[in-house]
């Protein structure tokens, strides 16, 4: 089993913490710790073996499910001996908890980041929704959304693989429902605005976008994933006149 150290080490929420966007979930260890948690750093051709196992491993998941996923056939997967891969990862625990981080790392490049250089509000929500979109027409993971796709499997298995990935897809409703706070605040949104029933229908939206792309290759799910977030907002929207008006009202 990994160590607490190793499955604290969150690198997706910490990049929230120096973001803003982890107020109130508690301290969280720098994005720096390695997967490794205080274990003595491995050679880089080993790391390079790791990390080339783990890359394989998140995909592999993606289509055939954490629990089909056996040591065995990633070691063939990845031309390796089922002893050389105990080399790095000891039990299928420990494969599992490091193939959530390696996907988490994958999300926060891929969707999380762009999502930081937008401007707050609804600009920045159509922005973190649209890379997502783009992650899954990138086919980054072959099954779609990794965390949708562990998620479905591990709802009902508690343990510690459960519990990061609850954690992953907390900060990323998370994320979502800001983006709708701070567009209240700057006048984009109605105030009066059930931003959880919001952030609802908009999740809801990206895993149908999801699930269908995925299982018909489809591209004009996405376009309806994109289509279905633009009409939630067009429904909640601020009228430009009351915008103006508001804004006049603030001017001193």
């Amino acid at each position: 089993m990994a160590d607490k150290t190793t499955v604290r080490a969150f690198i997706y929420f910490d990049y929230y913490d120096r973001s803003c966007y982890c107020q109130g979930m508690g301290n969280i260890s720098s994005s720096k710790t390695s997967l490794e948690g205080k274990k003595p750093r491995k050679s880089l051709k080993g790391q390079t073996s790791r990390e080339t196992i783990l890359l394989t491993a998140t995909r592999l998941a993606t289509i055939k499910g954490l629990s089909s996923l056996s040591l065995g056939y990633l070691a063939a997967e990845v031309e390796m001996s089922k002893s050389g891969l105990y080399a790095h990862f000891k039990d299928k625990e420990e494969l599992e908890l490091a193939m959530i981080e390696m996907a988490a790392v994958i999300f926060d490049r891929e969707v999380l980041q762009p999502a930081m250089n937008a401007h707050g509000g609804t600009e920045r929500l159509r922005v973190v929704t649209d890379a997502y979109l783009s992650h899954l027409e990138h086919k980054v993971f072959p099954g779609g959304c990794f965390f949708a796709a562990v998620a479905a499997e591990l709802d009902t298995r508690p343990g510690l693989a459960r519990d990061r990935v609850f954690q992953v897809i907390g900060g990323w409703l998370s994320l979502l429902r800001q983006c709708i706070l701070e567009a209240q605040e700057i006048g984009e949104i109605d105030s009066k605005t059930d931003v959880d029933q919001a952030v609802f229908e908009i999740e809801a939206m990206l895993l149908a976008a999801n699930f269908l792309f995925v299982m018909t290759n489809d591209l004009i799910h996405l376009s309806q994933g994109r289509k279905g977030m633009e009409n939630v907002l067009a429904r909640l929207s601020v009228g430009t006149e009351l915008r103006k008006k508001r804004s006049i009202r603030r001017t001193p």
